[in-house]
């Protein structure tokens, strides 16, 4: 009996995660119909009849939303679902918010009072989100790889610091030099993107320190205590928070930048001592210069004697109205349109534009809102999980970190939680630098989640890969 012989070729290849691109273009459809019914909403509470720019505003908002699909579609195909909706929910729903307060009566006649003719915030806030989309496909096109960035670790500091100082050269605005003022561009706050390129310090600097950084020479009530030379760092990123407070009165930077680095500290060491010492030292810090810096001395009197402004006719009342908005609003809120937010006058658009949220969409609105930004800083962080390199997970704590953190002081200053830190709560508030700002953020965010969920090219053929059975009879 004869034997035959069959030689069987099998081609090793990699089956990786589904891209999840439809998942994205599903989502993006409520993010973009959310916002239009919102829109709908507060043209019947005021006029009773549908806003004549609803149309426009769809169409708009869907087509910036359409590109930067199309756009992660072909360059960061692999990239986190749920982060381009996510802020394109809050860039909508900020956007009605501040054309809500254009509407009010009450605002025009303040500034009429007061000398100025009053501007309408929501068109330039739409067209700062058009430049934030356009530097969010930018980044997707460009940045191939976000390990690139780690070679630029010691130039994104130089540049960090420039932008972080260079507000001290320009006059002040409401007590707080944290703008700068350009003819013919009008105020730009450097902060905003001074937080994404340390971040981008932060990764690479700790990356290469981590395993210096972690050592500990005693152990003391639990905790390990790290060196003393060791300390060197955090020291420096503490005092440089602090001349950020005393020469710009800028609490919210000030946390901001102290809180990222300590947080990005403890994940690359995994020592719980760091975010102890890092408390302490900002708290301490804090109240330290609180008490001779007369900007700051004013936001925590205020903070914590909200509603003596009525009595002695100093002072600010702004806080004190934001928590008359939010009691008002119950638990449901009275309805789109239909609150008195305004009263809070200049700053309802920008500083205190949660009270708005509120006010009219009650404590239920108030969770969903925040529960959008938990997502957003939950998809950060699992992208830094499951990052492959070092420099990309840090990145990622980082830059979720930053975002997590102001919308943690804005949130808490406008509720009277922490004094009043100036900032601007991300996507909703009306401010060109902050949305921009955070669109490259989310930009980074996708490309760094699109390279850990990316397959692994496949190996190149070897000669085991012939596979030769023989058929016996």
């Amino acid at each position: 009996m004869s034997s035959a012989t069959t030689t069987a070729t099998t081609t090793i290849s990699t089956i990786g995660p589904p891209s999840r691109r439809n998942t994205e273009l599903a989502l993006l459809v409520f993010a973009v119909v959310i916002p239009c019914f919102a829109y709908a909403n507060v043209g019947l509470a005021l006029s009773n009849e549908m806003p004549s720019g609803m149309l426009g505003y769809g169409v708009g908002l869907g087509l910036l939303a359409g590109v930067g699909h199309l756009v992660v579609r072909k360059f960061a195909p692999y990239a986190d679902p749920l982060l381009l909706p996510l802020a394109t929910l809050l860039n909508g729903l900020g956007l009605v918010l501040i054309w809500r307060l254009d509407q009010s009566e009450r605002l025009a006649r303040t500034a009429k009072a007061q000398g100025f003719t009053f501007q309408a915030s929501a068109p330039n806030q739409l067209l700062f989100s058009a430049i934030a989309i356009a530097l969010f496909v930018a980044v997707l096109i460009f940045l191939k790889d976000h390990r690139i960035l780690q070679r630029y670790t010691y130039i994104s500091m130089v540049v960090a610091l420039i932008l972080l100082v260079a507000p001290i050269f320009f006059p002040g605005k409401n007590g707080a030099k944290i703008w700068i003022t350009l003819p013919g561009l009008g105020s730009i706050q450097p902060g905003e993107f001074a937080k994404i390129i340390l971040a981008v310090f932060f990764a690479g600097y700790l990356m290469v320190k981590r395993d210096a950084l972690a050592l500990a020479s005693r152990r003391f009530m639990g905790l390990y205590l790290p060196r003393g030379r060791d300390l060197g760092p955090i020291i420096v990123v503490w005092v440089l928070s602090l001349l950020i407070l005393v020469f710009e009165t800028d609490l919210g930077t000030s946390l901001l930048f102290f809180g990222m680095f300590v947080v990005m500290l403890y994940v690359a060491t995994e020592r719980t001592s760091w975010i102890v010492f890092g408390l302490l030292m900002s708290v301490g810090g804090a109240a330290v210069i609180g008490t001779f810096e007369p900007h700051v001395h004013v936001r925590v009197m205020a903070w914590l004697h909200p509603f003596d402004v009525f009595k002695t006719g100093q002072g600010t009342e702004q806080i004190a109205q934001s928590l008359f908005a939010f009691g008002s609003g119950g638990v449901f809120g009275t309805g789109w349109g239909q609150g008195h937010s305004d009263l809070i006058s200049f700053a309802a658009n920008s500083d205190f534009i949660f009270a708005t949220v509120g006010e009219e969409l009650g404590l239920a609105g108030t969770m969903a809102m925040l529960l959008i930004y938990g997502l957003i800083v939950e998809r950060g962080v699992r992208t830094a999980l499951a990052a492959r390199d070092p420099f990309g997970k840090l990145l990622a704590v980082g830059l979720s970190a930053a975002f997590a953190i102001q919308v943690f002081v804005v949130a808490g200053g406008v509720m009277g939680l922490i004094p009043m830190t100036g900032m601007t709560m991300p996507f909703l508030a009306q401010g060109g630098s902050s949305v921009i700002a955070n669109w490259a953020l989310i930009a980074i965010l996708m490309k760094v989640s699109d390279t850990a969920r990316r397959p692994a090219p496949a190996p190149a053929p070897s000669p085991d890969a012939e596979m030769t059975q023989v058929v016996r009879p």
